[in-house]
């Protein structure tokens, strides 16, 4: 059977509700002698728990949190992301198109980002950047609902902060928690986020990559209104996707809930540390962003007036300083977030998330993999074929974000190379195959098996 109609076949078996999946996963015997346990149960914990259960490799998801859920508000997904959502799942994919918000003309369907002169009050465009698949603002919290209806309820562990792995007498990998219980499995992988304990332990508490840096850039969220949006801005700036650059500032803005709301995202660069690594976000007030942005054009001064009195301010930290030198250890790895922590300036964060997942499921998979030892092929074959492009990523990140801030060396304000820069970067993040990535894995495997 081709790897398409493997695909397509579990897919039509356990597309649906969360009734549907859980009564099925109650009938599905496991395929694989051993089991992984999950770390984190974000987008990437998740995506990859729910592509390990549909093709029958036993898992179990640990969460600290007392339920499912996510913080932040917008993200968008790029093609290479939705490639890896139709590989992990069909479902997955369907709770994207469910949730996800296009922009609102039918002109721009194709369009990424629009991007304007912050400084101007004009409402002149620059220029364009454009995908085959245009703008998909989601709201992280509903995509997150909509993809737990694939996660039947036996699978998860909830209240589950991890403090240690050890490997057990018996050979397996023991888990321990800060509640005081412990759990085995054959093997871990650690989706826990940029705070990752998992890469704690895979590096060592005391090696540089074991805690992110800041970037020295922080972010005001503010969710508004779309009536309001348009009444300061007009029609086509509050309807579409837009970037509003400036010198150290640049503010973000694209329709979600269907249309009804404009997420936007004001970033600002600085020469102050962060006050408290403990706490990534602090509070602020509106005040505190039309004071950053006081120098700005009008089109962003009256969008930043629109947002609540009270505010959050979002630290932005990354991998950066500091790459993991390995995303594995034995049997365990880091997948995610905990690998490759980025700035969310590409907007490509959480899609390679999804295709850590696609991958790593699709290993774990094989139906060679059977034993603890070919666990470990499997994990440094992962290590070798997504290590340099999750990097990459975090490195282009910044530098893309300072383009937007007319920060980045030799590139300045000039609209044309911050154009092009955008364009060269965006291409390796979307133009791939997914498909085509996984049998490269495969191969690779087979190599190390």
């Amino acid at each position: 059977m081709s790897e398409a109609a493997r695909l397509g076949l579990i897919a039509g078996q356990l597309e649906g509700s969360q009734k549907s999946a859980s009564s099925k996963g109650s009938a599905m015997a496991p395929t694989k002698p051993f089991e992984i346990a999950i770390v984190g149960g974000g987008i990437a914990g998740l995506t990859l728990a729910i592509a390990l259960y549909h093709r029958q490799v036993p898992v179990t998801v640990y969460e600290q949190a007392p339920q499912f859920g996510e913080i932040g508000a917008g993200v968008s997904f790029s093609p290479n992301a939705v490639q890896a959502m139709k590989i992990c799942h069909q479902g997955v994919h369907d709770a994207f198109e469910k949730v996800c918000t296009k922009n609102v003309w039918e002109s721009k369907q194709k369009v990424w980002f629009d991007y304007l002169n912050g400084m101007s009050d004009s409402r002149e465009i620059a220029f364009t950047i454009s995908n085959s698949l245009g703008q998909n603002g989601v709201h992280r919290a509903r995509f997150l609902d909509e993809i737990v209806k694939l996660v039947p309820k036996e699978i998860a562990r909830f209240g589950k902060k991890l403090k240690d792995i050890k490997e057990g007498p018996n050979g397996k990998l023991v888990m321990s928690f800060e509640d005081g219980t412990t759990a085995e499995a054959d093997a871990v992988v650690g989706c826990d986020g940029i705070k990752s304990r998992v890469r704690q332990v895979i590096v060592g508490p005391d090696h540089p990559s074991a805690h992110p840096v800041y970037t020295h850039k922080y972010a005001y969220r503010g969710l508004v209104p779309m009536d309001k949006a348009i009444g300061a801005i007009g029609e086509e700036l509050a309807l579409n996707s837009c970037m509003h650059m400036g010198p150290d500032g640049h503010v973000l803005t694209f329709p979600v809930d269907h249309g009804k709301t404009l997420n936007m995202v004001a970033f600002r660069t600085t020469t102050d540390d962060w006050p408290d690594f403990q706490r990534l976000t602090r509070p602020a007030k509106r005040e505190d962003a039309l004071r950053d942005f006081a120098a700005y054009g009008t089109n962003v001064k009256q969008l930043l007036a629109l947002t609540k009195p009270n505010l959050d301010v979002w630290a932005i930290f990354d991998l950066g300083d500091h790459p993991v030198p390995t995303f594995y250890k034995g049997r365990i790895s880091i997948s995610g977030d905990a690998a490759h922590a980025t700035s969310p300036h590409h907007g490509a964060g959480a899609g390679l998330c999804i295709e850590d997942s696609a991958i790593l499921a699709e290993l774990l998979a094989d139906e060679r993999v059977q034993t603890p030892k070919d666990i470990e092929a499997v994990f440094a074959t992962y290590n070798a074929e997504r290590k340099e492009r999750g990097q990459w990523l975090v490195q282009s990140s910044r530098w893309v974000g300072d383009c937007y801030e007319w920060r980045a060396p030799g590139i300045g304000r000039d609209f044309a190379k911050i154009e092009h820069e955008i364009n060269t970067r965006n291409a390796i993040i979307a133009n791939v195959d997914l498909e085509e990535m996984c049998v490269q894995a495969k191969q690779a495997l087979s190599k190390r098996l």
